[in-house]
C-alpha cells in the first residue's frame, strides 16, 4: 500500500533524502554532482523554494527545503 501524500505548505520545511537503488552510487563523478546542482538551481527557478542546506554523497543525498508559494 502507497504511503498517502504528505502535505505541502509554503511554512513547511522538508528534508529530503534519496539513494540509489540498492545502494548503488547516484554520483560517479565530478561532473555528476555538477550537473546535479544546475539541474537543481533550474528546478528552483520553475517552483520556487528556499535551500537552507544540502549534502551530496556518492550513493544519496539530502536536502533541506521550505516551497514558496507563487501565484500561478
Amino acid at each position: 500500500m502507497p504511503r498517502p501524500l504528505r502535505p505541502i505548505d509554503d511554512g513547511l520545511i522538508y528534508h529530503v533524502i534519496n539513494r540509489g537503488n540498492n545502494r548503488q552510487d547516484v554520483f560517479r563523478k565530478p561532473d555528476d554532482y555538477a550537473a546535479f546542482l544546475r539541474a537543481l538551481a533550474e528546478l528552483k527557478e520553475r517552483w520556487p523554494f528556499d535551500l537552507y542546506g544540502y549534502c551530496l554523497m556518492t550513493n544519496h543525498f539530502y536536502l533541506l527545503i521550505r516551497p514558496i508559494a507563487t501565484a500561478r
